[in-house]
């Protein structure tokens, strides 16, 4: 059962033919939850989005997991082994600024992008962690559950976007791709939904592929298993999506709702006659025209892109969902999150060095390059801010445990670096630093909410606005500044 959450002013009346025609919009998670946020962003005085906005969208790729600084963008070149690791830094195209070996095309871009090396929270473990990263605050809501998610969470940054951003050409404010994080046992994440808002104010979530808690990475080219090595599970495909529902809803529920997508194409043109001809306001006409609209469409899928793009990008999930990330910034979509890898594939205990670079870092290393090459031949850069992060960082120390494999590793740690490019930030640009072995910020040190302040800012959404529980209660949207000389 779905908890019971707050909820929107009532909705207006209208016929039963027109509620069981609008029922179809629920497949596309935009069902009235949606259109009530619709309509509260069109009353007086509740505009969200600021001319001064420096960007029209916002792509954050989440790495569930972790990815440890260390290996990555803030190494440590002269630590002892025992912390510095296997791999070598290199030179950047940015004199001064050194990255993993093993992220050339990165380093070839580094006039485009920005490390923050500064970031941490006090919560390394996966659920908090998740729950902090993609809320941007860095304190535990009470009640927090780390087994599931509580109507009580603080709401998702993504959650955020869809509630106070204009909608624009059919599309929603905020999706999620390429799926829902699920830990390996099969409990749903904490922190990726409304929270608090309300369900009504989830994201939309657009599931790609179906769980499975065997394999990692960017399959069917570099899946993985953490204790196996290369591996691509029979059955594993990328798909025309499943616009699904979000957390709450069961196994039965929701294969009924799977059961009604193959008639979706009959009942487009009902759909449309309904819009037409009953009496639904703009707003759910405008829900109902996702469904009808095939140019909309075509932004949630890769099967008709340009098979040059599609090398460029990487034939594989991260390459394929960075590419539809990019497809959604044209189609008018504000804020796009990006699951790179199902929950805990950056999560390297064990096995790190070689699941990194065979595995994480090939099609990350393509695919982020890839967008950004993309975004700027498209002239999307400048509009576009792209942040990429994960749940937490690694350890310092390289440790040898026999419950991972026996294999060198690093465990979890509060402290990582963030990667951002786009939307007016400057390129080569590093901003805070970590201590000689990478363990606690030294210089310009910086928290999940100064991360979310600088989404909401890019996004133009102001500092003074807040959205209303049931109680009348306001909750700010801001928690703290945005990075100060990133742009």
């Amino acid at each position: 059962m779905e908890p019971n959450l707050p909820s929107l002013p009532q909705h207006v009346r209208f016929s039963r033919r027109a509620a069981i025609q609008a029922g179809a919009i629920g497949l596309l998670n935009l069902g009235m939850n949606h259109v009530d946020g619709l309509r509260a962003l069109a009353a007086p005085g509740e505009a969200a989005q600021s001319a001064a906005a420096k960007a029209k969208a916002v792509i954050y790729i989440f790495l569930s997991g972790g990815l440890g600084q260390h290996d990555s963008f803030d190494m440590k070149p002269d630590a002892p082994d025992t912390i510095r690791g296997e791999f070598k830094p290199i030179a950047t195209r940015t004199p001064g600024i050194q990255i993993c070996e093993h992220l050339p095309r990165l380093a070839d871009r580094s006039q485009m992008w920005a490390l923050v090396r500064s970031l941490a929270h006090p919560y390394p473990e996966h659920s908090a962690g998740h729950l902090l990263m993609l809320t941007g605050r860095s304190q535990l809501p009470v009640g927090f559950d780390p087994s599931k998610p509580k109507a009580v969470d603080w709401p998702s940054m993504a959650a955020i976007a869809n509630a106070v951003c204009p909608p624009l050409n059919n599309v929603p404010p905020a999706v999620v791709l390429p799926e829902i994080l699920i830990h390996r046992e099969g409990r749903v994440i904490p922190g990726q939904f409304a929270g608090e808002m309300g369900s009504h104010r989830n994201p939309m979530f657009v599931t790609y592929s179906r769980f499975n808690a065997q394999s990692y990475g960017a399959w069917p080219e570099y899946g993985f298993h953490h204790a196996r090595g290369g591996e691509n599970p029979k059955g594993f495909s990328f798909q025309a999506p499943n616009l699904t529902l979000p957390s709450g809803i069961d196994a039965a529920r929701f294969n009924e709702r799977l059961d009604l997508l193959g008639a979706i194409g009959s009942q487009q043109a009902a759909l449309e006659r309904v819009a037409e001809n009953e009496p639904f306001d703009r707003y759910r006409q405008k829900a109902i025209s996702l469904l009808a609209d095939r140019e909309t469409q075509r932004a949630f899928n890769v099967a008709d892109a340009d098979p040059k793009l599609l090398d460029r990008y990487g034939r594989n999930t991260f390459g394929w969902s960075l590419l539809i990330a990019r497809q959604l910034v044209e189609a008018g979509v504000s804020m796009i999150q990006v699951n790179l890898g199902n929950d805990e594939t950056w999560d390297t205990h064990g096995n790190a060095f070689p699941h990194l670079k065979d595995y994480l870092f090939p099609p990350t290393d393509r695919a982020v390059s890839a967008l950004l090459d993309d975004l700027a031949e498209r002239g999307l850069l400048d509009s576009t801010l792209v942040v990429m992060a994960g749940e937490m960082g690694r350890t310092p120390k390289i440790s040898t445990l026999p419950q991972f494999y026996a294999k060198p590793g690093r465990d979890h740690w509060g402290t990582q670096t963030v990667f951002f490019a786009g939307g007016g930030v400057r390129g080569g640009t590093v901003i805070g630093s970590t201590d000689k072995i990478g363990a606690y910020p030294a210089a310009n040190p910086q928290k999940p909410e100064n991360m979310a302040a600088t989404i909401y800012q890019a996004l133009g959404i102001p500092r003074t606005l807040a959205w209303h529980d049931s109680t009348g209660r306001p909750h700010f949207v801001y928690h703290g500044d945005p990075i100060a000389g990133l742009t």
